[in-house]
């Protein structure tokens, strides 16, 4: 079992006059934020003042891009060209780190966000497009995703650093992907199923819904800042995890340490 180990939320997805999630909250409680950029959620104003709030408590900030849809928050797949992925990707990156450097603090990673995100899991075009944009903007930042994800062989061809993500407000399939949101069961909001998913992860397995246990290595853990149920899974998150004798650590931190 790792003894260090990242928690990182999705932050920074209101926009406007419509809020998203407890930001407040949530941030005080992870060490690592994934903040929307603008496409799926997020704009400059909410972007700055998530930047503020990550720089007050010690959190290590990542750009969180996604595909151009805010009405569907970044959830429905589009069929883009490599081109169009790198550029998106590469557009969104840039522009938090202009907002980070008014703020004094620096980009750190790269998440990709929902469709994109799932996009990347599956498909090694779409996961060579991510990681290309990654490079050409900053090659020390480091990629996240899932633990198994063409994303991992994609950072490797760039030469960027890669770190392997659960979720364990998520359920997960047999193949260990993650379940689609369309069905009963594919978000856990239960804190001690959460928690105790966790610490299983933070040990390198990872229990699908057909009760296989999946071995694979877990740097950060994630948090879906946007449910209503995420301050509270992340605290209990976060108690068992240092009950378990993990302690939880910015996300350069960890990878150093490895």
């Amino acid at each position: 079992m790792t003894s260090l180990i990242d928690l990182n939320a999705d932050c920074g997805e209101s926009f406007g006059a419509w809020p998203m999630g407890n930001d407040e909250t949530v941030l005080a409680l992870v060490t690592s934020a994934n903040i929307a950029c603008g496409f799926h959620a997020g704009d400059p104003q909410v972007m700055a003042r998530t930047c503020e709030i990550a720089k007050r408590h010690g959190v290590s900030i990542g750009a969180h891009p996604g595909l151009a849809d805010l009405q569907g928050f970044g959830r429905r797949p589009m069929p883009l060209s490599e081109t169009e992925i790198e550029t998106l990707v590469a557009y969104q990156i840039g522009a938090l780190q202009a907002i980070a450097a008014r703020a004094g603090i620096a980009v750190a990673h790269v998440k990709a966000h929902g469709a994109l995100y799932n996009m990347a899991e599956r498909d090694p075009i779409v996961a060579g497009a991510i990681a290309r944009a990654v490079k050409a903007v900053d090659p020390r930042l480091i990629l996240i995703a899932g633990s198994g994800s063409p994303l991992v062989a994609a950072a490797e061809t760039a030469g960027l650093r890669f770190a392997a993500e659960g979720f364990p407000d998520r359920a997960y399939t047999d193949d260990g992907l993650l379940m689609s949101r369309k069905l009963p069961g594919a978000v856990i909001h239960d804190p001690e199923v959460a928690a105790a998913q966790a610490v299983r992860m933070a040990a390198g397995e990872i229990l699908t819904i057909g009760g296989r246990i999946l071995r694979r290595p877990v740097q950060t853990l994630c948090i879906h800042g946007d449910e209503p149920t995420a301050s509270v899974v992340a605290t209990a998150v976060r108690a068992a995890l240092l009950g378990a004798g993990i302690r939880v650590a910015v996300l350069p931190e960890v990878l150093n340490a490895g």
